[in-house]
């Protein structure tokens, strides 16, 4: 396995060098090329500020040099052993410790690694909290309708999720900060960014000037969760579902009449009557984990929302929770998608494996369909999953534009489309790297994974 995993670690190294070549092609043969003139161009200065300009980038990055060699001294940049070269640009030295340098954004005048350092965390967080959500979601559903096929579950979270998987991330965002963002409807969550200015100025965790109300909504929260999961283990399925559906009438009809504005009574209907159907159905519902799961959360948010209306005291909710506050709506816009597809992709692969040989030796040799399931079925249908995995974090990089973009997030999606935008060359390759080498280790997680899942599987 190690030697396995130092080969691949090897073969790395080609790789990105050929994708970053790629990039480096297309940007030199896009109309204009990759030189220094267009950024000076655009900057609006004298003469000879112009000149002295252009004259400081061309003997930095040698842009007044074919593209062939501006490629090769990108790549002796980025080397920790290499040539370095004298004040007029010409070689000087071969060195084994000049060490890399990424060099200097033409727009932002700041070098290539202290914008990656800003950048590159906030998006790695976005994936990082979005990647186990996905996965937990599209497990979940995708064997309880692999285990009830051809029934009520299986169609209608067929249904839902083609449905999901059928919206543009684009279109997705725009109406979540459209409903829930926007002072016309429901001003719950802000509308750009990541922290408000104010946040940085407050202490790490939240707090109340009076000591007594943290634990008077640590007690709500654990009686609203205690509550509703005793209800969903314990209550009778009717009694359970009359329940949800009048808990659901109620927060439904706060939720309708507390939309910005003054909204009709037919509004005011359908809300209510939507939301009531919701919680009845998950009330009703036989998929006792899900359920019990929801329910649960659902308690600890009505525990939480209740104790609110009497809190007391000045309430500073700190660095934490605002940053929780604003990551919400960009997660809900990159998750989505990606638990649809892998919904029906576990479904698939689950279905397929309990229809298979070995499946029904098992329940031939008395074992239960739990036993089938969880200890036959289940490791085997991971292997889709994990091949699906080491794609997934690409796209969600690709996705991470589109919602930095929409929700004003200084991440690295959004770096890259303004880098893009002005051919900032050295930014443009950087963030290529990185993407790049994101994807191969994402390639090695995932053959790591194969052998873990499937101990038939040897790199040996």
């Amino acid at each position: 396995m190690l030697t396995y995993l130092a080969r691949r670690v090897l073969l790395m190294i080609p790789t990105l060098f050929g994708i970053t070549l790629v990039v480096f092609t297309i940007m030199a043969a896009s109309p204009g090329g990759l030189s220094v003139q267009n950024f000076v161009d655009t900057q609006g200065l004298e003469p000879e500020a112009r000149k002295a300009l252009e004259d400081y980038y061309n003997k930095l990055y040698g842009l007044d040099q074919p593209a062939p060699i501006q490629y090769l001294r990108w790549l002796n940049n980025i080397s920790p052993i290499g040539f370095t070269f004298d004040e007029e640009g010409s070689i000087d030295s071969f060195s084994f410790t000049k060490g890399s340098n990424l060099g200097r954004s033409l727009i932002y005048g700041r070098p290539v690694t202290e914008l990656l350092k800003e950048r590159v965390p906030i998006t790695l967080l976005l994936n990082v909290l979005t990647i186990p959500i996905i996965y937990l979601i599209a497990i979940a559903i995708g064997v309880r309708a692999a285990t009830k096929r051809g029934e009520l579950f299986d169609i209608g979270s067929g249904l839902i999720m083609l449905g999901l998987w059928s919206v543009p991330t684009m279109l997705a965002g725009v109406l979540l900060m459209g409903y829930f963002s926007n002072d016309q409807f429901w001003h719950i969550f802000p509308t750009s960014g990541l922290n408000y200015r104010e946040a940085y100025d407050m202490p790490f965790l939240p707090h109340w000037s009076n000591a007594f109300e943290p634990i008077k909504l640590l007690f709500s929260f654990l009686v609203g969760g205690f509550v509703l999961i005793y209800l969903s283990i314990k209550g009778p399925r009717r009694v359970r579902a009359i329940i949800m559906g009048l808990l659901g009438l109620i927060l439904g009809g706060v939720f309708a009449t507390n939309m910005a504005g003054e909204p009709g009574g037919i509004t005011i209907g359908l809300i209510t009557l939507f939301v009531t159907g919701l919680f009845y159905a998950l009330g009703d519902m036989e998929y006792a984990s899900f359920r019990t799961l929801s329910m649960g959360l659902l308690g600890i948010f009505v525990g939480g929302y209740v104790a609110s209306l009497t809190l007391e005291g000045e309430f500073v909710r700190g660095f934490l929770v605002d940053r929780i506050w604003h990551l919400v709506l960009p997660v809900a816009t990159l998750t989505y998608g990606g638990f649809a597809f892998l919904t029906k992709l576990a479904r698939t692969s689950v279905l397929e494996n309990l229809l298979s040989d070995y499946a029904r030796t098992a329940r031939a040799k008395g074992a239960s369909e739990h036993d089938v399931l969880w200890r036959h079925v289940f490791r085997n249908s991971l292997l889709p999953l994990i091949t699906v995995s080491a794609a997934l974090l690409p796209s969600l990089l690709g996705g991470s534009v589109i919602v930095e973009s929409i929700f004003s997030i200084d991440g690295m999606g959004k770096l890259g489309v303004e880098a893009v935008k002005s051919k900032d060359r050295e930014v443009v390759l950087a963030i290529t790297l990185i993407g790049g080498l994101l994807t191969l280790v994402g390639y090695l997680i995932a053959d790591f994974f194969y052998a873990i899942a499937d101990p038939r599987v040897s790199y040996e």
